[in-house]
């Protein structure tokens, strides 16, 4: 738990920096539109960020508001809107990568390379649901704990 508040703690200040004036939910519904070929349908992204459609109306609507994306109508369907990403919303989307870059290099900043490379792994087997695997992998069940590990219990 303490690693996550750091996380956002970090993440948040490298934003702020940045005075963009974008939300982390915005943020991630930027980063969400840049993924789709064409403008998706706001069900599209509600699905994609598993949240109520009415969510993503209220991140739209600030979103439009600051200049950052706009709705447009579908091509084929007069019914359907669409929402695409304006250039101010590309710029900003560079700012937010570039911050989380920031904020990334500062959270590892304590790890060496060997470090960062068995974290990678680690993460990836547990995103993957692996055991093992790779080239590089976790040392074996039997290696003694640091000291400063508490024992676990049998």
């Amino acid at each position: 738990m303490r690693l996550t508040r750091r996380v956002h703690r970090i993440q948040k200040h490298h934003l702020q920096e940045r005075n963009l004036g974008v939300t982390p939910a915005q943020s991630r519904l930027l980063r969400t539109l840049a993924h789709y070929g064409e403008p998706p349908r706001m069900a599209d992204l509600a699905a994609r960020l598993e949240v109520v459609p009415r969510a993503v109306t209220t991140l739209v609507d600030g979103l439009e508001a600051s200049g950052k994306v706009r709705r447009v109508p579908d091509p084929t369907n007069r019914r359907v809107t669409r929402i695409e990403l304006t250039d101010d919303g590309l710029a900003s989307l560079r700012e937010l990568h570039a911050a989380r870059r920031s904020a990334v290099e500062e959270i590892l900043a304590p790890l060496s390379g060997d470090q960062r490379t068995a974290l990678e792994d680690l993460l990836d087997a547990l995103v993957d649901g692996r055991r093992g695997g790779g080239a590089r992998t976790a040392p074996p069940p039997d290696t003694p704990a640091r000291p400063s590990d508490p024992p676990c219990p049998p």
